[in-house]
C-alpha cells in the first residue's frame, strides 16, 4: 500500500486511546467468506492492509469496550439520581406533615396549658375547702390528672416530631449532596461516551468504501471464529433448558426490536443500549431488573451456562460491561454498540463471563 495511506491509518490507530473488548457485530451462524485482498495493480489507489484493517478493528473494540464500560457509568448515576431524587420528594413530604402534625401538637399543647392556668392560683386544700360539692371537686381533681398525663404525652409526642422533623432534614441534605455527587458523575460519563465514540467515528471516517466493508468483513471472521470455538467445546449438546413463561414474554419484547438502533443511554422504545433492551424486556414481563449489565450481573441469580435457558441473561467480558439475552440453540439478541441495531448473534461471539436468571 501507499507508504501516504499506511501512515494515515497508522496515526489514527495510534493517536486513538481505549480500553478492552466489546462485541463484533454481524452474522454469527454462516461461514464468512473469503478475506478480499488488495487489487493487485500499481496505477490503482493505495489501500489499507489486512494486516492493518485488523489492527483498525481491534482498536474499534476496544474503543467501544471503553465506552461501553462509560455507558454503565452513566445509567448506574441515571438510576441513582433518580432513586435520589424520588426519595427526596418523599421526604419532603415527610417533612410537610411533620410540620403540620407539630402544629397541631403545639395548638393543642397551648390549650392544655391555658386550661390549667386557668384552674389555677390557689392549692387544691382551699379549692376542697371553699367548694360547695366536694364530691364534684374530687371527681374534677381526677380529671385534671388525667390531663396533666396527657399533657406530658402530648409534650414527648412533641419532642418525637421535632427530631423526627430534623432527621428527615439530614437525610434530605444527605440525599441531595449524593445526587449533586451524582450528577457530577453522570456529567463525566457523558463526556467520557462521547470522546470515546468520537475517537472511533475519527478512526473508522480514514477508510474508503472498500476497506469499511473488508473491516465489516474482518469483525465478521472474528465473530464467526469466537462461536465456532465455543460450539466445538459441545456446550450446546447439554443446554437444553426451556424458557419460562415470564421469560418467553421477555424474550418476545427483546426480539421485536430487531433493527432497531443502538444508542448509548437509551431504554426504548425507538432506540436501546445493550442493558436498555435486556431492563426493559423483562420490564415488559413484569419483572424489575436492574438498569446496568454490571448490576445484573451483581444482583441477579447466576446459572450455570449448560443450565440456561431462553430469556436467561449472559454477562460478557471480565468487567460486565455487555449483556444480551439467551435465545435458544446458540443464538443472542443484543443491542451490540454505537452504529449498529438490536441484532442476533452467536452466544459465544464475545468472552462469556457468566450467566443470571431474572425470573429465578
Amino acid at each position: 500500500m501507499g507508504s501516504g495511506k499506511r501512515g494515515l491509518i497508522a496515526t489514527a490507530v495510534t493517536v486513538v486511546c481505549a480500553v478492552t473488548v466489546l462485541a463484533a457485530p454481524g452474522t454469527a451462524f454462516a461461514a464468512p467468506s473469503p478475506t478480499p485482498s488488495a487489487p493487485p495493480s500499481s496505477s490503482a489507489p493505495a489501500t489499507v492492509s489486512n494486516e492493518d484493517l485488523e489492527a483498525v478493528r481491534k482498536k474499534l473494540e476496544k474503543l467501544y469496550h471503553a465506552a461501553a464500560v462509560a455507558t454503565d457509568e452513566y445509567n448506574a448515576a441515571e438510576e441513582a439520581a433518580e432513586k435520589q431524587s424520588a426519595e427526596i420528594v418523599s421526604l419532603a413530604k415527610k417533612i410537610v406533615k411533620g410540620q403540620e402534625k407539630l402544629a397541631e401538637l403545639k395548638k393543642r399543647a397551648g390549650a392544655a396549658a391555658a386550661a390549667q392556668y386557668r384552674s389555677g392560683g390557689l392549692p387544691d386544700e382551699a379549692h376542697l375547702m371553699l367548694s360547695d360539692d366536694p364530691q364534684a371537686f374530687l371527681d374534677g381533681t381526677g380529671r385534671v390528672l388525667q390531663g396533666q398525663r396527657a399533657t406530658k404525652g402530648l409534650l414527648a409526642e412533641m419532642t418525637r416530631t421535632q427530631q423526627d422533623l430534623e432527621q428527615y432534614a439530614k437525610d434530605a441534605s444527605a440525599q441531595w449532596r449524593k445526587l449533586e455527587s451524582g450528577r457530577k458523575a453522570k456529567a463525566a460519563a457523558k463526556k467520557k461516551i462521547k470522546k470515546q465514540i468520537a475517537a472511533a467515528e475519527e478512526l473508522e471516517s480514514q477508510l474508503e468504501e472498500e476497506e469499511k466493508e473488508r473491516l465489516a468483513e474482518l469483525e465478521k471472521q472474528a465473530a464467526y471464529k469466537a462461536q465456532t470455538a465455543w460450539l466445538d467445546s459441545g456446550i450446546l449438546k447439554d443446554i437444553k433448558g426451556k424458557a419460562s413463561e415470564k421469560g418467553r414474554e421477555a424474550l418476545e419484547y427483546a426480539t421485536a426490536q430487531l433493527g432497531k438502533p443502538y444508542e448509548w443511554g437509551a431504554e426504548g422504545p425507538k432506540t436501546y443500549d445493550c442493558s436498555g433492551l435486556t431492563s426493559q424486556a423483562w420490564a415488559s414481563a413484569g419483572r424489575g431488573i436492574p438498569r446496568t449489565s454490571q448490576e445484573q450481573w451483581k444482583q441477579l441469580k447466576r446459572i450455570d451456562i449448560k443450565d440456561m435457558r431462553p430469556g436467561d441473561l449472559i454477562i460478557y467480558n471480565a468487567d460486565a460491561s455487555h449483556v444480551a439475552m439467551y435465545v435458544g440453540d446458540g443464538a443472542i439478541v443484543h443491542a451490540p454498540r454505537p452504529g449498529r441495531t438490536v441484532t442476533v448473534a452467536g452466544a459465544g461471539s464475545m468472552p462469556i463471563l457468566g450467566v443470571v436468571r431474572p425470573d429465578a
